[in-house]
């Protein structure tokens, strides 16, 4: 066997209909398209997402987009404002009391930003992975 020989499967390949070109072709007059309504018209179907009239799916459901619902829910505190509190104990309710975040924040999360000399232990407040390390080389701890 070689290239100039190779062909495609029978039955594999079929000629294109042409439609529409006389009753000789088998396909004339209607085209295929049986008679009449929506469907034998030109650009007669129903649009994606139609059905049967009910309101579609995609009207149906809230617009949510890409916006984050809990976005200003977790507040970053810096880790200078920690030591700046001098208390010994941190947790979401101290944090609002001095006013370091907000009253509507959910939770709080110390980012590595100043230095801590003193220990302080966190309980219940996210901590990025640099600000707990200087956190324990204070002397201090994180809890939950």
């Amino acid at each position: 066997m070689r290239l100039n020989d190779l062909k495609p499967a029978d039955g594999a390949k079929s000629k294109r209909r042409r439609v529409g070109r006389g009753m000789g072709s088998g396909l004339g007059k209607t085209a295929g398209r049986g008679h009449k309504g929506q469907k034998s018209r030109s650009g007669g179907w129903k649009s994606v997402g139609f059905e049967g009239g009910q309101m579609p799916l995609q009207r149906r459901l809230p617009k949510r987009g890409f916006t984050s619902l809990t976005q200003g829910d977790v507040e970053e505190v810096r880790l200078d404002a920690i030591d700046r509190l001098g208390v010994g104990e941190v947790d979401l309710s101290v944090l609002k009391q001095r006013g370091v975040v907000s009253r509507s924040a959910k939770s709080a999360k110390i980012i590595l930003s100043g230095k801590i000399e003193r220990p302080v232990v966190l309980k219940g407040i996210l901590a990025s992975k640099g600000a707990m390390l200087a956190i324990q080389a204070a002397g201090g701890s994180v809890e939950g």
